[in-house]
């Protein structure tokens, strides 16, 4: 029968951590979702233009590949779509109880066991169940983060977060004001900007920007990929050996920094004729210390003759639409593309272990967990997509798997010598291992982003190759663990 595990979030990383265990025979487990769906960040993401800058086939589940992706990079809806094909060919619906979100995890000594205290989203009744292991698949992309600007209160008309987009409003010939110009603002920023009758697009700092050389999959490349699979698997790692290649050497500051640059500042120059346009546009940082906007179509979208984009300090907002440190401009609607709190690991879930101790304060200088996934004083606690384990040039689904092999390879260790936590030790070479890696990576330099929390330390990015990540994961080492017998 195997342990009962807890598993809270159904997104990429709760589904895969389901599947594998559904595999495995081990059908005592339960996965949490607070929403109403499965699919995480590609259930709350619904803003025109969402999807993924990873190409489809690579972001998606080895173990579950799809030929009928229509396009090399897929949108929010397709994305959607696979994960809700994953959990029913599967049987996880059964296993999955929605809108219902886990408030609490405490690790009992006495029994060895976690009590996971959940509550009812629509009707707040909370109720307590008992568990082996806990495994929190929430993520690093899941609570958005608005900015603290004096007034948002006031304003008059419609404003919200792009993750939580208010389809009941209309912005065609409206004044809509978009804050922010990172990813997300890249991709809503082309839609909006061709409903709207005028949008102000304000920006603090300029991102890199390379093209996206999307396309879509005709009927025929489709067939090839569903009856010749191999096609499928050749496809995948030619994109992988180029992502780990040529874009991670780039982040490392290897000879491929410079070639991305030029790409860069080429496509830059290729799709914004004005000089002055430009020049807002042009970063002055290192490519890649933030993460690098892959779209083709956000330029053009700022050269529109309906478009301004205003670098001026936002000082204030005001009723009327947003106020700058050179005066008002007007807004009928207001977006905030302002990213999420991406360095507030597993909040606000208050978990607690060994003698009580508060994951909260134990990270107060910074979330950190051995390989992403373990953190001392807290056995039988397992994470997916933990700190450190986020990239800025490949698919998360891929450390997603790994991590969850390592799971899988950890359960058959508890259930023969009781609950496993990582001994400190294990945790203090791993630190000073990353450290050590982090020195080399261009996230350290000056600028700000969302890699690294209020202290300046990247909590976020895993500084190594993917092989190495697949290495170290293979396989747990029990002396990097205490057992409780």
């Amino acid at each position: 029968m195997g342990p009962t595990v807890a598993i809270i979030g159904a997104g990429f990383g709760g589904l895969c951590m389901a599947i594998q265990l559904h595999r495995a025979g081990i059908g005592s487990f339960t996965v949490f979702e607070k929403g109403d769906d499965v699919g995480g960040t590609w259930r709350d993401n619904t803003y025109p233009g969402a999807g993924c800058d990873i190409p489809s086939h690579l972001y998606s589940f080895s173990f579950e590949r799809y030929s009928s992706w229509t396009r090399r990079y897929p949108g929010q809806p397709e994305i959607l779509g696979y994960l809700e094909e994953c959990a029913d060919k599967y049987g996880l619906r059964s296993r999955i109880r929605l809108n219902t979100e886990v408030v609490s995890a405490a690790y009992d000594e006495t029994l060895g066991r976690w009590r996971v205290r959940a509550a009812d989203v629509a009707e707040g009744r909370e109720s307590e169940e008992l568990f082996d292991v806990v495994v929190s698949a929430v993520g690093q992309l899941n609570r958005p983060h608005l900015p603290e600007i004096p007034g948002m209160s006031s304003f008059a008309g419609p404003s919200f977060h792009s993750a939580r987009w208010d389809h009941s409003q209309d912005l065609t010939g409206r004044r809509v004001a978009v804050i922010g110009t990172g990813s997300s603002a890249a991709q809503l920023i082309p839609p909006v900007a061709e409903a709207a009758g005028h949008l102000d697009v304000f920006q603090r700092t300029p991102n890199w920007v390379i093209p996206k050389p999307d396309a879509a999959f005709n009927r025929a490349a489709r067939a090839v990929f569903h009856h010749l699979p191999f096609t499928q698997r050749v496809y995948r790692e030619w994109i992988y050996r180029y992502a780990e290649g040529t874009l991670y050497r780039a982040l490392a500051g290897g000879w491929s920094t410079g070639l991305l640059r030029k790409r860069a500042l080429d496509h830059l120059h290729a799709q914004v004729p004005d000089p002055e346009l430009r020049a807002k546009l042009t970063p002055d940082y290192p490519i890649g210390c933030k993460r690098v906007v892959i779209d083709s179509a956000f330029y053009p979208a700022l050269t529109r003759q309906n478009v301004d984009v205003v670098t001026d300090r936002i000082v204030r907002i005001v009723p009327e639409g947003v106020e700058t440190e050179t005066g008002i401009r007007e807004a009928d609607a207001i977006v905030y593309a302002t990213g999420f709190l991406t360095t507030e690991f597993l909040v606000p879930m208050e978990i607690a272990g060994r003698q009580g101790r508060r994951l909260h304060d134990e990270w107060k200088d910074g979330a950190e967990a051995y390989l992403g996934i373990a953190v001392p004083n807290f056995p039988n606690l397992f994470l997916l997509y933990g700190p450190n384990t986020n990239l800025g040039h490949n698919s998360i689904v891929f450390m997603i798997e790994c991590q969850v092999r390592y799971i899988m390879g950890c359960l058959p260790h508890l259930t023969e010598r009781g609950p496993m936590e990582v001994r400190p030790e294990a945790m203090d070479t791993w630190r000073r291992a990353l450290d050590r890696a982090m020195d080399h990576m261009v996230w350290q330099a000056g600028c700000a982003s969302w890699y690294k929390n209020a202290a300046g330390r990247v909590t976020n990015n895993w500084p190594g190759s993917t092989p190495l990540y697949r290495r170290l994961t293979r396989e747990p080492r029990p002396s990097a663990f205490r057992f409780a017998r």
